[in-house]
This record gives structure tokens, C-alpha cells and sequence, in this order.
């Protein structure tokens, strides 16, 4: 951990779903060198526990509650568990891609579990104790498939795009009790090894040529979590390469 480091979320807890690999993990990570104790929640025991020891070996604070956002009764646990948090990282989901003919309707249910219920159900866990506080952040973990069009991703960027709209909506329920709710909508990310051709492949339309690495789209959810963002809400901020400009 940087001596330089200003730690600024010193006294603060912040939750981040999906924080046990790719772009949630770099969150827990992020935010932990801010000064924050970090819930790490994830659906593998094993990682969760690896980043929650990485965290704890940098000379931050975290534990870990395994759950699975896409159950309600385990954001219920969750909640329970958590208790009063200061900031909200809504970043676990997934991508099930392939044409709308034919989509497994399993899989459909299951995006819009994961991707827009959980997120939904946790903030609806976790907002009003921010509320009554009169101070806290969320941020939620977008997409630019939810601005553009993509072959195959009508279901997926159907659940960001409502991921956006909820941002906005909760910025308004919220945000004049003080709480903060933002939104990320990241570009290609390369969170996984096996599927580094296909990142790049998408990167290559972006303005900037390439797919990001984890660590720059957490600097931007980072930024949006801490008091640097405090006239900012409502924000659906494009971290895409370029890709929703050109």
C-alpha cells in the first residue's frame, strides 16, 4: 500500500459484490488503499478468502460473506451480516450472449437476476439506513451495452440498460437525503485470460484501440465511492475507450 496513499474512506465500510475476481476484485482492492474495510462478497469461498488475504497482507481491512446476488434470501443474509454500510459497489453480474431467436429463457431469467434484481434488492437492503445517516455512495457496475447496440446482446444490454435507468431513479428517491448513486459504464475489460482474443477484438472499435485493464475502471468507481465526487449523482459515467463517442 502506497505511503502516499491519502485514505480518504478511512472509518468507512463499503460492500462490493463480485469482488472475488476481474473488475470487482480490483474494486475491493481500490478502495482498501483508500482506507475503507472492505466486504468482500462473492460466490466462491476460496477466492473471496484470497482477496480478503490480499487486502488484509497490503495492511487493509477485509472479510468476507459469501452469497449469491441472484438469491433474495442470501441478499437478505447479506444485509443482515453487513450491517450499516457507507458505500454500495453493485458490480457482480454476467453476460449470456446469442441471438434473441431461440435465447434460453433460463438464461434471460437469470441475467435479470443477477444483473438488475440483485442490485435492486440490495440497495433497497441497504439505502434507507444511508439515508437516515444523511450520507452514502452507490455505484452501480454498467455497460456500453446498455447505450449501443450489439449483435447478440439484446438480453444483456437489456440489463444494464436498466441498471442505468435504476441509477438515475434511485439519484432521485435518494440523493436529497445525501446519498450519492452512480453509475460506471465500463468498456471491454480484460478480466479473463481465456477470452483475451475476444477483448480484444472489441477493444479494437473503442477510440482508444484497446480492451482496460481492471485497475482503470476501478480508479473511476473509486472516484465516484469517495468525497473527490461529492457533487456528483445521477451519473452515468462512460469509461468505454471512446466506444459510446465514435
Amino acid at each position: 500500500m502506497s505511503a502516499s496513499q491519502t485514505r480518504e474512506l478511512e472509518n468507512q465500510k463499503a460492500l462490493v459484490t463480485g469482488a472475488t475476481a476481474g473488475l470487482g476484485k480490483a474494486v475491493a482492492l481500490r478502495l482498501a488503499e483508500d482506507g475503507a474495510e472492505v466486504l468482500v462478497v462473492g460466490r466462491d469461498a476460496a477466492r473471496a478468502a484470497e482477496t480478503v488475504a490480499e487486502i488484509v497482507a497490503a495492511g487493509g481491512q477485509a472479510r468476507a460473506i459469501v452469497a449469491d446476488v441472484s438469491d433474495p434470501a442470501d441478499i437478505e443474509r447479506v444485509a443482515k451480516d453487513a450491517g450499516e454500510i457507507d458505500i454500495l459497489v453493485n458490480n457482480a453480474g454476467h453476460a449470456t450472449w446469442g441471438p434473441t431467436a431461440g435465447f434460453a429463457i433460463d438464461d434471460f431469467d437469470s441475467l435479470f437476476a443477477t444483473n438488475v434484481r440483485g442490485p435492486f434488492l440490495l440497495v433497497g437492503a441497504f439505502a434507507p439506513a444511508m439515508v437516515a445517516k444523511g450520507t452514502g455512495s452507490i455505484v452501480n457496475v454498467g455497460s456500453m451495452a446498455g447505450s449501443i447496440g450489439l449483435a447478440g446482446g439484446a438480453a444483456y444490454g437489456a440489463t444494464k440498460a436498466a441498471l442505468g435507468s435504476l441509477t438515475q431513479a434511485w439519484a432521485a428517491e435518494y440523493s436529497p437525503s445525501g446519498v450519492r448513486v452512480n453509475a460506471v459504464a465500463a468498456g471491454p475489460i480484460y478480466t479473463r485470460p481465456d477470452a483475451r482474443e475476444m477483448f480484444e477484438t472489441v477493444g479494437a472499435t473503442t477510440a482508444l484501440k484497446r480492451a482496460s485493464q481492471p485497475e482503470e475502471i476501478a480508479e473511476v468507481v473509486a472516484f465516484l465511492a469517495s468525497p473527490r465526487a461529492s457533487y456528483v449523482t445521477g451519473a452515468i459515467v462512460a469509461a468505454d475507450g471512446g466506444r459510446t463517442a465514435i
